[in-house]
């Protein structure tokens, strides 16, 4: 099979390696659609330290059950199907409690070097992993569920309801999916703030209010557009500066949800929690519950979900893809490793 493999930071190249063969309790996958994905990125350039040489990585998939290992049943040879890529051990007290994204054992597809992962023709996954679309969403719709999921998780995390007013502090991928999963829960009143026009573009195109950081106080802004403070801010940058703006413009007493992550490391200004009584609330990953609701979801295929696509590449094309991306030459929201397109 081909596979796009990391070779160490800005090197990455398509390669042929073995087909894999699925083992007791795992699936073959024919990989149809891959998104790249911020972390990709940040593997690809080498700012998260967290991909290394040899890999192949990619966690936002779509594909086909091209094959059954031993032991596995209840699932068709040809199924649509997206993978959830957190490996637990489903034992421990987190597993137990239905917070697999917390087992302390955990693997990641995607992440975990040893895994052969989605930027390729073909990949082996765990049967419990596999979990079915049906056969008339857009295919392409699948590779999303993975980020939307995290969307989902975090406005969870934030506890939001339909009475609250919802600012979403970044409006890449991620801010997009927390947007579509606060509109899921039936809020009127909500908003993104971005500074690049492209992604306000696509998200005024989906029906999402937006705002421009750059142009005005986000303050003033957010009593403008959304009627006053947000009760739930939700930073999906996850930077020091993302993070300021977000606890100054919360409501006292509110909540802000902490799920981007560009900066391993940010500063707080204590009295912005402490003075206004806000809770700082972090969020990673889903649940494993959640990533299936996600996915129930995208397979009653919402029509919004084909505008967050902006890009398409064969396996080929993939490494000048992740350059331009990388370097800022693209500026598309989400692009699409396609392995059946070169």
């Amino acid at each position: 099979m081909r596979a796009l493999v990391f070779r160490g930071p800005w090197d990455i190249a398509v390669e042929e390696r073995q087909d894999p063969e699925a083992g007791p309790g795992e699936v073959l996958v024919e990989v149809l659609s891959t998104g790249i994905c911020g972390s990709d990125l940040h593997g690809y350039t080498g700012e998260n330290g967290r991909r290394f040489p040899g890999q192949v990585m990619g966690h936002e998939t779509v594909g086909r059950v091209a094959a059954l290992g031993p032991e596995v049943t209840g699932i068709a040879v040809g199924a649509l199907i997206t993978v959830h890529p957190v490996l637990s051990c489903g034992a421990c007290p987190a597993c137990a409690a239905g917070l697999d994204h917390r087992c302390p054992t955990k693997r990641i597809i995607g992440v975990d070097p040893a895994i052969s992962a989605a930027f390729a023709e073909l990949m082996v996954v765990p049967a419990a992993n596999v979990v079915p679309l049906p056969e008339n969403v857009p295919v392409e719709y699948g590779a999303l569920v993975e980020p939307l999921a995290v969307g989902h998780h975090a406005v969870e995390r934030g506890r939001c309801g339909s009475d609250d007013t919802v600012l979403v502090v970044g409006g890449g991928p991620i801010g997009q999916a927390c947007a579509l999963a606060v509109r899921r829960l039936g809020v009127t009143r909500i908003a993104v703030s971005e500074p690049h026009a492209g992604r306000r573009s696509l998200l005024d195109d989906i029906g999402v209010a937006t705002m421009d950081p750059t142009a005005a106080a986000l303050a003033d802004q957010a009593a403008e557009v959304l009627g006053g403070a947000p009760t739930l801010v939700i930073d999906a940058v996850g930077s020091s500066r993302s993070l300021a703006d977000a606890l100054a413009v919360c409501a006292a007493g509110e909540r802000v949800v902490l799920v981007g992550m560009h900066e391993p490391r940010v500063s707080v200004s204590a009295y912005s929690v402490s003075l206004e009584e806000r809770s700082l609330v972090g969020s990673y990953c889903y649940t494993g519950t959640h990533f299936r609701e996600t996915a129930a979801w995208v397979g009653s295929a919402p029509p919004e979900l084909a505008r967050l696509i902006e890009g398409r590449v064969s396996l080929v094309d993939a490494p000048e893809a992740f350059r331009a991306l990388a370097n800022g030459d693209d500026g598309s929201s989400k692009v699409l490793v396609l392995p059946d397109r070169g």
